[in-house]
């Protein structure tokens, strides 16, 4: 005799136990790895927090030699203030020392101090690099670092290599522009009545 579906169906089933029963629902445990938008959205807000606002370059730099002397000066700067400051004649109003500095901790401190200069008025700096000799990997890398960024700022008109008494060309004096309160307290100054 043939057995029907509903028989075989049975019978197929027969020592089938049902499941205990769970109020709880099932979920799959997640594992904690963030999705893709979540890392872009980190990797975004991280370039933020590492927003450094010091632009001066850390990008290759023509090596100058320990004596060689610095000097430049920005279009529109008159010959004989150039002159005036590479003779040393403009009182000094401020110096950094970079004497045994790493290189980042240079750049960050040249970075402040004209910076700060800037904002207080001050226009008239000596800046000790070193001359460089014994530095390594090559011979006058900060020397070479700092004529690069003081021609990269734009507060700075002009600088040249120091007279022997304040350092030789192991120094550098740098000018740098009127803050924009000096500029109109100036044109009060001087205006025609």
């Amino acid at each position: 005799m043939a057995m029907t579906d509903e028989e075989l169906f049975l019978a197929s089933m027969g020592d089938v136990v049902p499941l205990a029963q769970d109020n709880r629902a099932q979920l799959k445990q997640q594992k904690n790895q963030p999705t893709d938008a979540q890392l872009a959205r980190r990797e975004a807000a991280q370039k933020e927090l590492d927003f450094d606002p010091n632009f001066l370059s850390t990008e290759y730099v023509d090596l100058l030699d320990p004596y060689d002397q610095l000097g430049y000066k920005k279009d529109g700067v008159q010959e004989g203030v150039y002159k005036n400051l590479r003779l040393g004649k403009y009182q000094i109003d401020a110096t950094l020392d970079l004497h045994g500095k790493s290189f980042s901790e240079a750049r960050q401190a040249m970075f402040e101090f004209v910076t700060d200069c800037q904002k207080r008025n001050i226009r008239v700096l000596l800046i000790r690099h070193g001359i460089g000799l014994k530095s390594k990997p090559f011979p006058a890398i900060l020397k070479s670092y700092c004529n690069k960024w003081l021609q990269e700022m734009p507060s700075v008109l002009a600088f040249h290599s120091a007279l022997t008494c304040h350092g030789g060309s192991g120094s550098t004096y740098t000018l740098l522009k009127k803050s924009e309160e000096k500029k109109i307290e100036n044109r009060e100054i001087h205006a025609k009545r």
